[in-house]
């Protein structure tokens, strides 16, 4: 009998602990994708999903509410006919991923601005010295597909000298 009433007992207080430890299971977040289909997740959507398309979000204190209901205004005149919409409250999640998004973003402009602007000043650089180097006077060489060695005329130097200061102009802020 004791083995019997503790198995019994032992079962009843493990259905009582199943049952009041294990609430229901429902999605926190639910949205629609750009195609119209419903989706629900504990989750949040992906970024790509506009705040118009949530239609459902976790609440701060745990409990599930749906978002809230657009706000429509009576036209008061001509000008002013558009509907007002009320902006939803945000997610804290999905505004630190926005904003953290954007900080990268920034940050990626950044390192190619950065990147650009020294492309920029060795290009200047270069040109500066291709032009200090055909203002010199001195005869110039260049070897052509075969290897043999060719001498610069003055209308090459003038080409090239004016293509140099083009890349200057350009580069050289």
């Amino acid at each position: 009998m004791r083995l019997a009433s503790k198995s019994l007992l032992a079962a009843g207080l493990s259905a009582t602990l199943l049952l009041t430890g294990a609430g229901p299971v429902a999605a926190q977040y639910i949205w629609k994708d750009s195609q119209g289909q419903v989706h629900a997740s504990d989750l949040p959507p992906p970024r790509e999903v506009p705040d118009k398309d949530l239609l459902k979000r976790p609440s701060a204190s745990g409990r599930q509410t749906p978002a809230p209901p657009t706000v429509m205004t009576a036209p008061s005149s001509a000008a002013s006919s558009s509907n007002l919409l009320t902006k939803p409250p945000t997610d804290p999640e999905l505004e630190a991923r926005r904003k953290l998004a954007e900080t990268e973003a920034r940050a990626r402009a950044r390192a190619d601005d950065e990147r650009l602007a020294a492309q920029r000043a060795e290009n200047c650089r270069r040109a500066r010295q291709q032009l200090a180097s055909l203002d010199s006077g001195q005869r110039l060489v260049r070897h052509d597909d075969k290897g043999e060695r060719m001498v610069v005329d003055d209308t090459v130097r003038a080409e090239e000298a004016q293509a140099a200061r083009r890349v200057i102009a350009s580069d050289c802020r």
